[in-house]
């Protein structure tokens, strides 16, 4: 019997799950699902519903004839409540005896008598109940029919003595030994364990054999598609049910993955080329510039996909994070002013060119590059490349990018407030050249953005994340000149619609790039010779 408060809560439940019978029975694991109905049906009848411990009565399925006929036939057949029952077919004998109750005819001789029960049966009728069931030495029915029981409370005695997660049926050696060896609830428990045991070891071996996957993982991470390779590789020797339980997965999602891996995999033949482009983007393509790099070769695919395709073959872009290499040292001479101020958009090539100085340190010793970055397209108009931070560094740099540049062309060079860009030296060239000077606000890294994100796709995608051991410093340079140039001509850039710097400019200005009006190619490389540090 239900409280009030079970009563209510259930009820609460029932209205708060949007009128979900199986939500309210699966959260509290009570009462039966037609219970259940009742409840919420008497609630709605009568909204001042008490909802007290006294069952409340319901509408009889017999009718007042069918009632009436059992009574007589009770009284004019020797009055035997069992044999009426037979005889009739309904209803159950303390249904009868209710009835009988009821009726004028009945004295206290009827009265005093009472429906018989079974009493309960004790631990050792159950446990050579569940020994023979166990063993099956002859059919359930016969083996419930000599203990005096169904087979469903056959049945509810196996899950009492052993558990819900012993097997169903013996397996080879299982209950053998001597007469006086007894199936007790120790006994079963540990067997259980040690099939638990021994079936979480099968699937790790599957998930290492199979997937390649490491010996501790967690089985229940793994993909629907990666556990039925599991479960598929363990049928047989663990039951299907068994494997779907351990492994947490539907039956219907396992049938579903069958079907799906019988079809074959319809990307295969795209998955070599995701890894191809991956490599020779120096592994710094995400899944948007993949798709810029597939939908040019004609194969169209949604984001979604090749996001879940480059995660299924590991392709995974890293980053790591270094210290910023700094050339301040003080202020030299007086500061220009901030022409920029953080505006690098610019309406044609050659307008602003910003610049800096970066560190790469490398077991060989220490490199530094010297870039000049166009805000048009965020082309290298130029760089240099030297083992030692000095003056000849950016000086030879800006000397290059002149003569790219045509006669009237005098851009806005835009730098921090570093040495180099505060000695004379440059000083001299920029007035040489007609170039207009313009400097960040000291410990204003947005102050020059453009340079600082240049640089951090460098090290993000060059960089980081690789072995530089047994690389000299020549090796070096030959790389990284070999990756401004891949930069330039064909990293794909989302704000410019998809194209490289390169590709970009030639569909904007045409003449400006063409080979015929431009005697100098805007991705001139200027190497210093090279001298230890």
């Amino acid at each position: 019997m239900y409280s009030k408060a079970d009563k209510k809560r259930a009820i609460e439940l029932y209205y708060q799950y949007h009128h979900s019978w199986s939500a309210v029975v699966r959260e509290l694991g009570y009462p039966s699902l037609g219970a259940l109905k009742r409840w919420v049906k008497d609630y709605e009848q009568d909204a001042k519903a008490t909802l007290d411990d006294t069952p409340r009565k319901r509408k009889s399925k017999y009718s007042g004839a069918q009632r009436q006929a059992a009574v007589d036939h009770f009284f004019e057949h020797g009055q035997f409540i069992t044999k009426t029952v037979k005889a009739l077919g309904y209803p159950s004998r303390q249904l009868l005896r209710e009835w009988l109750l009821e009726d004028p005819r009945c004295d206290d001789t009827l009265r005093s008598r009472t429906v018989v029960t079974k009493p309960a049966a004790t631990e050792e009728v159950k446990a050579k109940a569940v020994e023979a069931l166990y063993k099956r030495e002859a059919p359930v029915r016969e083996i419930a029919e000599d203990f005096g029981v169904s087979r469903e409370t056959l049945y509810g005695w196996k899950r009492e003595v052993l558990g819900e997660t012993f097997p169903a049926k013996q397996a080879p050696g299982l209950l053998e030994g001597s007469a006086e060896e007894k199936v007790t609830p120790e006994v079963s428990s540990l067997q259980a364990r040690i099939k638990e045991l021994e079936l979480q070891n099968d699937i790790l071996i599957q998930v290492n054999a199979l997937l390649k996957k490491d010996l501790g993982i967690n089985h229940l991470n793994l993909t629907n598609r990666e556990k039925v390779q599991v479960i598929d590789a363990l049928r047989d020797k663990h039951s299907l049910n068994t494997l779907l339980k351990a492994l947490q997965l539907l039956k219907s999602s396992y049938f579903y993955q069958r079907g799906a891996i019988a079809k074959g995999d319809k990307y295969e033949a795209i998955r070599p080329r995701l890894k191809v482009i991956f490599k020779q983007n120096y592994e710094s393509y995400g899944y948007r510039r993949i798709k810029m790099e597939l939908d040019d070769e004609g194969i169209h695919l949604s984001e979604k996909v090749i996001r879940r395709l480059m995660a299924e073959e590991g392709l995974e872009v890293t980053i790591t994070r270094c210290r910023k290499y700094s050339s301040y040292a003080g202020e030299i001479t007086p500061a220009v002013p901030n022409i920029l101020d953080r505006d690098f958009q610019a309406e044609a090539p050659n307008q602003k060119l910003v610049t800096d100085i970066t560190e790469f340190s490398i077991q060989a010793g220490k490199v530094y590059l010297s870039p000049l970055i166009d805000c048009f397209d965020g082309q290298i108009t130029s760089w240099t490349i030297g083992t030692s931070p000095n003056a000849e560094l950016v000086n030879t740099m800006l000397s290059a990018a002149a003569e790219t540049l045509a006669p009237d062309e005098k851009p806005v060079v835009h730098s921090d407030r570093g040495a180099h860009y505060r000695w004379p030296g440059w000083i001299e060239l920029m007035d040489e050249f007609g170039f207009t000077r313009s400097m960040s606000k000291k410990a204003s890294t947005p102050d020059n953005a453009q340079a600082e994100s240049f640089f951090g796709h460098l090290k993000t995608e060059f960089f980081y994340n690789r072995s530089w051991l047994g690389k000299s410093i020549d090796d070096f340079t030959k790389e990284l000149n070999q990756y401004i140039e891949w930069y330039n001509t064909k990293r794909r850039k989302k704000v410019l619609g998809g194209k490289s710097p390169q590709e970009y400019r030639q569909s904007k200005v045409p003449e400006v790039e063409s080979p015929e009006k431009r005697p100098h190619a805007q991705t001139y490389i200027f190497k210093l010779p090279l001298t230890s540090s």
